[in-house]
């Protein structure tokens, strides 16, 4: 009588086939990765790495190029003032960007809303306070119109958004009459509109309060985007809106929320535009759309939408007032610089096709 365990003995063919079988676990990593290939993997993990790095190497140039007087706390708190109302508008182009949009309307926003806040102090008698909210539900609504004809009625965001930023620059014209409402007055009757533009002395450093508003808003934006579901959506939109509405994504109230909360953020830029230039004017800021979709760009942001991070447009504004004020301070025509950043965009979107290949 065989002793042996009868669970021991296969008790079919196939059974003993199975038996003869490889019981190794599968393995679908491969060879080992290439330096280049473990690089790429990262960037793309870390899309604000490329422009800090960028960043930093810039620092370094000019702060051997120029000389110690490039690296002093007060040149530095300079550029951080210059590139304050870039970042803002920025943050809010950051959110149409992520979403695989794109507002060429921010800067003609960020003016008209100017213009409302002033306007409404000085022709209407209005209470400052009063104003400056106008101004801001009047972004709102501007980006509540563009919100609905590009998630309602399905118009490119490209299409749309050059629309809006005609209308929204000749109202501003119309309304104002091309008037300019002078510092002077401002600081004697409404100081409360140039509030973004006083400064703060922080050792030898110089900082104005529209720095720490932009640094604080960079910081809120930060944290949804990366810690909230509402931040999430963003990103699944950009990916994939069609996947993302099948798994639950109302895709058409994200995109007006971020259309209307960019609206806000353009005033909040028009707001600390009066500070930073003390008077209140329709002329200025109008290219305020080119200059935040250079941040944008350089910083690492993907125009396809769906990756990027708004640390990475910060990084690309400050790449930008760099080049600005080591050029200047080197004495090199302001062409150059125009010429530098040309460069550097087309360097950006490169670099950014040739990341997106780990994707694929």
């Amino acid at each position: 009588m065989n002793e042996a365990n009868p669970g021991s003995q296969p008790k079919q063919e196939f059974e003993r086939v199975l038996t003869q079988s490889a019981t190794a676990i599968a393995s679908f990593d491969g060879e080992q990765k290439s330096l280049v290939e473990r690089t790429r993997h990262f960037l793309h993990s870390s899309p604000a790495a490329v422009p800090l790095i960028v960043l930093v190497l810039s620092l370094a140039v000019f702060a051997i190029i120029v000389g110690s007087r490039f690296f002093t706390p007060f040149a530095l708190s300079l550029i951080l003032q210059q590139v304050a109302i870039v970042g803002i508008v920025g943050a809010a182009q950051t959110l149409v960007i992520l979403t695989a949009g794109i507002d060429l309307s921010v800067g003609a926003i960020m003016v008209l809303t100017s213009v409302v806040m002033g306007q409404f102090t000085f022709r209407y008698g209005l209470p400052v306070e009063l104003s400056i909210l106008c101004g801001v539900a009047l972004g709102g609504l501007c980006g509540l119109i563009n919100g609905i004809l590009i998630a309602y009625v399905k118009l490119p965001p490209f299409i749309v958004t050059l629309g809006t930023w005609q209308i929204f620059l000749a109202t501003t014209y119309i309304y104002s009459a091309n008037e300019t409402i002078r510092a002077q007055d401002i600081e004697a009757k409404a100081r409360m509109l140039q509030f973004f533009g006083e400064k703060i002395q922080i050792g030898s450093a110089t900082f104005t309060y529209g720095v720490f508003a932009m640094i604080l808003l960079i910081a809120v934006l930060w944290y949804v985007l990366n810690h909230t579901a509402w931040g999430r959506h963003l990103y699944a939109i950009g990916d994939d809106p069609e996947a993302a509405e099948l798994a639950g994504v109302r895709t058409k109230r994200v995109l007006i929320s971020v259309y209307v909360l960019a609206g806000f953020i353009c005033a909040l830029a028009g707001w600390a535009q009066i500070g930073r230039n003390g008077s209140v004017s329709p002329q200025v800021g109008q290219f305020a759309n080119i200059e935040s979709i250079t941040a944008v760009v350089i910083g690492g942001m993907s125009l396809f939408g769906g990756r990027g991070s708004i640390l990475g447009m910060l990084f690309g504004a400050l790449i930008v007032g760099v080049f600005s004020f080591g050029m200047r301070m080197y004495g090199t025509d302001v062409q150059w610089t125009y010429l530098m950043i040309g460069v550097l965009i087309i360097t950006a979107v490169a670099i950014d096709q040739w990341i997106r290949k780990v994707a694929g």
